[in-house]
Parts: C-alpha cells; sequence; structure tokens
C-alpha cells in the first residue's frame, strides 16, 4: 500500500493507516511529497511520477506481491493517486478519500490556500498541468482495477457530489461511501473505514494482479 498525504500534511500524519495496513498483512509505504515534510524538492507536477515510482519502489521488495499494489490518497493525495494509476500499470487499485479534482486545486493554488513550498515556477507548471488534466478522465482510465471512494458528507472544502460524480465514470469493480456528517478530514482517520477499505481491496484485487 503506498500512501500519499495531501497538501499541507506529510508522512507522519497517516502512521494509523501505515499500522493498520502492516497488520492486516499489507507492506505499507508512507512518504512525503514534494514541497511536504522532509522532501527536499518543491512542489510540482512530477508528484504523479512520484507515486508511480513509489509503487514500483515497494513492488520490487521481497515478500510483496508486484501485481496487489495498491495506492491510497487523501484530498490532493487522492487526485494524486488516481492520476499515477491512470498512467502506470504498476498500482492495482486505489482508495481515494473526499479527493480533490482540478478546479478544486487550480482554487486553492490561486487564493494561496494550499500549504506547500513552491516557487514561482512550479506553481506555473502546476496550474498548466491542472488545465491540462480531468480527474473524471483518469478514472476511466483504471478500467477494472478496483476504486473505493469515500467522502463525508459535511466536507467543507470538496463537496461529495464530486466523489458521486467520479463514481459514475468509474467501471467495476467500484465502490462509493458516502458518510453522514463529517469534515474533510473526519473519513481519513477512522480506524473502521480503514479496515473496511483494505478487506474490500483484498476481495476485490484479482489474483496476480
Amino acid at each position: 500500500m503506498v500512501i500519499v498525504h495531501g497538501a499541507g500534511s506529510r508522512k507522519e500524519n497517516h502512521a494509523d493507516f501505515t499500522r493498520a495496513s502492516a497488520a492486516a498483512g499489507w507492506a505499507a509505504l508512507a512518504y512525503d511529497q514534494r514541497g511536504h515534510g522532509d522532501s527536499a524538492d518543491e512542489m510540482s507536477p512530477e508528484v504523479v511520477a512520484d507515486a508511480a515510482r513509489m509503487a514500483r519502489l515497494l513492488a520490487a521488495t521481497d515478500g510483496v506481491d508486484a501485481g496487489r499494489v495498491c495506492a491510497r490518497g487523501s484530498s490532493m493525495g487522492r487526485f494524486v493517486a488516481i492520476h499515477a494509476a491512470a498512467g502506470s500499470a504498476a498500482i492495482a487499485g486505489v482508495v481515494a478519500i473526499c479527493p480533490a479534482g482540478e478546479h478544486h486545486l487550480r482554487r486553492g493554488l490561486d487564493a494561496g490556500e494550499l500549504e506547500m513550498r513552491i516557487g514561482e515556477r512550479g506553481r506555473a507548471d502546476l496550474r498548466a498541468w491542472l488545465a491540462e488534466h480531468d480527474l473524471r478522465a483518469a478514472v476511466e482510465l483504471l478500467g477494472a482495477r478496483p476504486l473505493l471512494l469515500i467522502h463525508a458528507r459535511g466536507d467543507e472544502r470538496i463537496p461529495s457530489a464530486w466523489s458521486e460524480e467520479l463514481y459514475a465514470h468509474a467501471a467495476r469493480p467500484r465502490k462509493l461511501i458516502v458518510l453522514p456528517g463529517g469534515d474533510h478530514r473526519s473519513a481519513q482517520h477512522d480506524p473502521e473505514l480503514q479496515g473496511l477499505a483494505l478487506r474490500w481491496l483484498t476481495r476485490n484485487l484479482s489474483p496476480g494482479g
């Protein structure tokens, strides 16, 4: 399981899901995205390729089934995880919690609301990349790879209707969970949802990927 954090976060904030994954028999890898935590690089569109690189790194680890490496992303991390899976066969399935879309990220970038280290060149590159891509198309490119979408109805940043729209573009196996109430962060650290996500992926991943 490759764990991709959101804007303004870092790998340590998802240690709970890392532990839950390990307890359920999954090798887990969390890392700092560019512009966050201990990463030496500023934020750029390269974050999508980074997630695929992490999947390949995990797949090459002894004891890991290379055909069953999945990605779990939260907020901006969910956006990165879906795009990375759309462009790389190294990712066999995705869990996306309250995923942001290109329009949400552009708005946050322009308003200075995204907490990350990014220079003017990187900001221009990222904005141009966002203008050229559509998360709905990326979901369609996943094909028959499992996609689990989880969203809180009370999310104050990303409307839950966005996950419903992405679900409509997904092929089977797919699952959408919309929680009553909550907020943008509440679904990320719910132990019951973490266990559900791991069990659902295990059931829906085909043998050997």
